[in-house]
């Protein structure tokens, strides 16, 4: 499944005149089992959490730095939803919305997401930081791939996900 898919996300990004750098390494499942892998690239390297809003049903990806620690209560204060009212979603819900599995969240997932279905969340300092590369799963754990900070925000918003930018350090 994730061979094509990132087939599709390649040919996407060409067609957006998007020229991403990418590395292969064996498939992991954790960001402490990536960063061996990848960090000699020089950039900002990405967590990414798959969460549920308990009472509206919604669903959220979010993408932190790789060494960030997200409290998921004060996450829900920042976007409104109420304290206690995050919680992981269930893979079932991220292959349907997204097309990718555990392990593998990531936000060039986005562009599976034509109805809109998924919001976005992104840590400020992505774009704050002056990072010469940002890193993401390309639909598989088993590579990285990285887009300039300019390419990433023409990414999201052609597929319709303009990111809600929440600064995790307030």
């Amino acid at each position: 499944m994730s061979a094509s898919l990132r087939d599709e996300l390649q040919q996407y990004l060409q067609e957006l005149g998007v020229q991403p750098v990418c590395v292969e390494h064996p498939e992991v499942f954790t960001v402490e089992e990536m960063m061996p892998h990848v960090q000699h690239l020089k950039g900002a390297h990405s967590k990414n959490l798959f969460l549920k809003d308990k009472k509206k049903k919604g669903l959220w990806l979010v993408t932190v730095l790789h060494d960030r620690q997200v409290n998921l209560n004060d996450l829900a204060k920042k976007l409104n939803v109420g304290s206690g009212n995050l919680r992981f979603a269930d893979e079932a819900s991220m292959v349907e919305k997204l097309k990718v599995g555990q392990g593998c969240a990531t936000p060039l997932a986005l562009f599976c997401d034509d109805k809109g279905d998924v919001k976005f969340v992104l840590d400020s300092k992505f774009l704050e930081e002056g990072h010469e590369r940002v890193y993401f799963h390309p639909m598989t754990n088993s590579a990285t791939m990285g887009l300039t900070p300019d390419e990433f925000v023409t990414f999201l918003k052609k597929t319709g996900h303009d990111p809600i930018i929440v600064n995790f350090d307030d």
